[in-house]
């Protein structure tokens, strides 16, 4: 399911090249979310990493995670002991 949802999200990245020369890339929707780098492939890479660290975030924090296509991301509370 995580595999799926990253996918589904950065299929929806956007995606410009700056004055500078490098690349931008944000996903809608995903505020605060964004990468920078040389090429669009590193561009990409380095989006992927930090959707990665936001979702851990996200779920450690218990905030809301947008829906992507029908693919949701819920987090059952676990018993403790």
């Amino acid at each position: 399911m995580l595999f799926e949802y990253i996918q589904k999200a950065l299929r929806k990245a956007e995606y410009k090249i700056l004055d500078n020369g490098t690349w931008f890339a944000e996903i809608p929707g995903f505020e605060g979310l964004w990468a920078n780098a040389k090429t669009v492939e590193e561009c990409r890479y380095e989006l992927q990493e930090v959707l990665e660290e936001w979702l851990i975030l996200k779920i450690r924090d218990q905030d809301p995670i947008p829906e992507i296509e029908g693919v949701e991301i819920k987090v059952k509370e676990a018993a403790t002991v």
